[in-house]
Parts: structure tokens; sequence; C-alpha cells
């Protein structure tokens, strides 16, 4: 086994949130068996920083620009999907989410105007070593191979750790926490990177890289350990009593609080449901594929489940408003935020949808930098804590506490995946039930589309939009860019037509035609393979598409 150089980072922080007092400890990051972890207060304070804090905000590398996970490596995936855009330069972001080529109304043509003009010959110009922070490939990959490390420590520690009253149902708690966690991680590498590696050690690593296949088989096969030893609680309430004093107690709100093992299980099977869905473009899913996706889906979140999630608290013990990717989305002015709202995105919005009335404010046109383009060019903002609408969803709030971020699977996600399989197996009306539900749900007020008589290319037009909108700002939005072939360049059928853009004049295109051409699965960042070149027999470390 070699050292993990590169992901020994704070993973030895123990964070504990009551309700008013914040302890954040760190011991030596390069001790493998930190000596707070031996009791069951240690374990536990541990649960929570090792997910929160190493997963999801504690860096070797950090910026002001884009910030932890939840704006920094899951914004890259909004930015690529053209949901947001950026002009600042920092990491290249400015760049990763830039067309090669916009074409406008009046036939005029927008290249991505410096060299590299293609963002595949981008990232491998970025993504070195030395670029250090500035390959933005890194984030992803050394977050989710830290929260690994912290939940394999976890693993290893509980089988040893006293633990008082219901000592078996505390330790398939905690068991079932890091299983969790680590197949979350597990998915988001084999969902963005081309290969993958398999640890188990604590702060332990190989040169073995499996393919992004064998990655999701991994995560999949801890989000099932996960439900195992959930299972294996004698006492579900004890199981339930454990996780709380895990969860922060200000992320208990709302749909955070603690799931029991069942809804854990339901969580378990959205996240299996997307795994595959987002794992294969549409045309390479088959019969058996979109039956799988269904059954799973069937078997998946409840309205009324817990999930996981995150908030703010007035200290900013985890996060600030403006480390979320909606914080760094808002600003009420179209442009004044890092991340520029998408006019892509706004578009989705069908006529009478009170769900932009309420969310997206229009402004005076931003025509920021244009030295990447102008597809970030915008008229609109999001509308922090919305314009007052009744009943109808907000998608953006930063006051403290207000904003709700689904970290993973939600209901809404995972009744548009059943959706989506219905309509591709023919029970068109079925699938355009539910989205018609969803819409009501979230106060859209817009007219049935059940029952109308809609074709399948018509019905799988509705069920993109409301994808688009509904699963916007999670760092999944790439996913269906991906899967749809959207980012494939046009000779490929990709690209997107039918688009509004702005000209650096201010003028609006209402049928521009944009080409993406995104680099699908990334490469294996070179900042790993620095310090851990591929053994012999790995697979691949760079995708093969030029």
């Amino acid at each position: 086994m070699k050292s993990n150089k590169l992901f020994i980072l704070i993973v030895a922080a123990g964070f504990f949130v009551s309700g008013c007092k914040k302890e954040l400890a760190t011991a030596n990051p390069n001790t493998p068996s930190p000596a707070s972890l031996n009791s069951e207060s240690g374990i536990i304070s541990y649960a929570t920083g090792g997910v929160y804090i190493n997963g999801f905000k504690t860096l070797k590398y950090t910026d002001g620009v884009y910030g932890p996970f939840w704006s920094g490596a899951t914004g890259f995936h909004e930015l690529m999907a053209d949901v947001i855009g950026a002009d600042a330069a920092n990491a290249f972001i400015n760049q990763m989410g830039c067309p090669e080529k916009v074409v406008h109304d009046d036939a005029s043509v927008v290249l991505n105007p410096n060299s590299p003009n293609k963002q595949i010959a981008l990232i491998r110009q970025a993504n070195t070593n030395q670029q250090a922070g500035n390959n933005f490939l890194f984030y992803e990959w050394a977050y989710m191979y830290s929260l690994i490390s912290s939940c394999n420590l976890i693993l290893e520690k509980v089988e040893s750790v006293s633990l008082s009253g219901d000592a078996a149902s505390k330790k398939a708690a905690i068991k079932a926490w890091a299983y969790w966690w680590k197949g979350f991680a597990y998915s988001r590498i084999g969902s963005i990177y081309y290969a993958g590696l398999i640890n188990n050690d604590y702060l332990q690593t190989n040169g073995n890289y499996v393919t992004k296949e064998a990655i999701i088989t991994e995560a999949n096969s801890n989000f099932d350990k996960a439900v195992q030893a959930a299972n294996g609680a004698p006492d579900a309430g004890e199981f339930v009593a454990t996780w709380e004093k895990i969860i922060p107690a200000f992320c208990q709100v709302g749909k955070g609080a603690a799931p029991t093992p069942a809804m854990l299980a339901r969580n378990v099977s959205t996240m299996k449901a997307r795994n595959l869905l987002v794992n294969k473009t549409v045309t390479a899913m088959t019969p058996a594929d979109w039956n799988s996706v269904l059954t799973l889906a069937n078997a998946g979140i409840a309205e009324d489940d817990n999930i996981f999630t995150l908030r703010t608290d007035a200290r900013g013990d985890l996060f600030t408003a403006s480390q979320l990717i909606m914080g760094r989305t808002q600003s009420n002015i179209p442009g004044g935020a890092t991340y520029k709202l998408s006019e892509r995105w706004v578009q989705e919005f069908k006529a009478g949808d009170q769900r932009k009335a309420q969310n997206c404010v229009q402004g005076t046109p931003y025509l920021g930098q244009a030295d990447r383009g102008n597809a970030h060019f915008t008229r609109w903002a999001l509308k922090d804590g919305g314009t007052g609408l009744s009943g109808v969803a907000i998608f953006a709030n930063t006051s403290v506490g207000e904003y709700e971020m689904h970290l993973a699977g939600d209901y809404e996600e995972n009744e548009l995946m059943k959706a989506e399989a219905l309509i591709y197996t023919g029970q068109i009306d079925q699938g355009l039930a539910i989205i018609d539900a969803i819409r009501d749900a979230q106060g859209a007020e817009l007219a049935a589309v059940s029952g109308t008589g809609l074709t399948l290319a018509q019905a799988k037009e509705e069920l993109r939009r409301e994808r688009r909108i509904v699963c916007a700002f999670r760092g999944i939005s790439f996913y269906d860019a991906r899967r749809w072939k959207v980012i494939d360049a046009i000779a490929q059928g990709g690209g997107r037509t039918g688009c509004v853009a702005l000209k650096n004049t201010g003028a609006v295109s209402t049928n521009a035609t944009i080409e993406y051409n995104y680099l699908d699965y990334w490469d294996v960042p070179g900042n790993e393979l620095t310090y851990n070149p591929p053994a012999a027999g790995s697979a691949a470390v760079v995708n093969p598409k030029q």
C-alpha cells in the first residue's frame, strides 16, 4: 500500500455542533488513528467533521471565488450544463463552461476566441500538477477521496471503540453513515472521471486504477452495505438517535431530519437509479435499463422521507450562504454574482410558470468580459428569497438557515426519473402525470400536459425542461447534458438549437445555435498521477476522446 500523499488533509478534524457551542479540533493528519476517535463522543464528532469538513470544505487548495465543494466542484457541473455562466478566470472557470461556438439569429458566429478554443484541449492543458489549484479537475477528486478516507477511518475505529447502552444499534448507525457517504463519493467519482481508485484503508492508496463502470459498481456496493448495516440495528429508534447526534442540529429541519433505516434504503434506491440513468446516453439505454430505473425509482425516496441536506447557521459553522452554489448565483442584479444565471436556463420556464415569476428577475443586460465568448451574458438574476408569491418554490435564499441544499437524491428527482422511464417505455401519459404533479407541488400553476395527446418527442421535451428546472444548482445538471448528448459536437448529433442568447451589443437572439463540444468524462487529475502513477494493468486514466 502506498501512503496517500495527495490527500493527507485535515482528516483528523473533530467537529461537534450543538445548540450553542462549536468545537473544531485537529490532530496530526499523518497519525492514522487519532486518539479522539477512541471514545463514543469522539467517533460521533468525527463522523460529523469527517463528512462535512473533510468531504466538502477543507482542501489543500482553496479559492475565494468558487469556494468549497458545493460552490466549486459542483458549480463546475452547473457551468458545463449551461445553468450558470462565469467570466472570472480563477481555475479557468470562464473557459470550462465556454461553448466552442454560438451562432446568432443573424448568422453571426462567436467563437471561443482564445487558444485552446476547445474545452477538451483546455482540459489537457490545465490538467497538470504544475497547475496546482488552477487545475479544476482536481477539486471533485480530492474532496471525494478525502471523504472516502474519513469514512474508512470511521469504519476502522468503530470496530474497537466502546459504545454505551445499545452498542449494536449505535455501531450499525455509525457504519451505515460511513458506507452511505462512501457510496456517495464513489458515485460522484464514477460519474465524472474516466477512471478511479478503490481505497478501503485510511490514508492509504494504490496505483490500481479501474474503469468508471467499476467505480459505480463500488458505489452501489457501499450503498448496499449502508442498508445492510442500518437494517442490522436491533433498535431503529437508537439508530435514528445516533444519526441525530451526527447530523448538525441546524440541518435537522425540513427534509433534513435523521432518516430511519427504511428511509435510508429508499435514499439508496434513488441514488442507484441515478447512477444507472446518468452514466449512459439516452441512445445507449436499453428497455432493460429503463425498467431497472423504474424499479429502483419505484422503491426510491417517498414524498415525506427525510433526505441528506445542508443549511447555514449564524456562525457559519459549516458554510456561509456564499459557499453554496445558490449563494454564488444569487445577486438580484444580472451579472452581479460570481456565477451568472444562464439565459438558456431561464428559457426552460414555460409561459406563465409562477416559479419564474418567483425566482427570476430581469434587469439591465450584463455584458461582461468577452474574452471567452459571450454565452455568459444575461438579462437575469436569481431573486434572493423570491418575489413573495405564496406557495411557489424558492430557489435562492441567503437568509441564515432558510436555503435547504439537497446533497444527494430527493423526491422530485426520484419522481422525474420515474417519469422519464415511463415515457421511454411507452407509458407517456403516466410519465406526464408525474411532471404535472411536481409542477403543482411547486406552485407553477401550469396547465396539465397529461391527457393532452402529446407525442413521444413532445413528452421528452416536457421532461427535459422540468429536470433542467428542478435539478438545477445541485451539481447534477451536467450529467443530463451529457446523456442527452447536448455537449457533443454538432456533427455528432450534439449542440442545442432554439437558444436565447445575448450579443455583445445587448441584442437578443431567440433562435441561436450553440455548439458546446465538451469532454464527457474527465481524465484522472494530473495532481494525482504525479504522486500515484498507474500500476501495471491499470485501466486507462485518460479519456481517448479528442
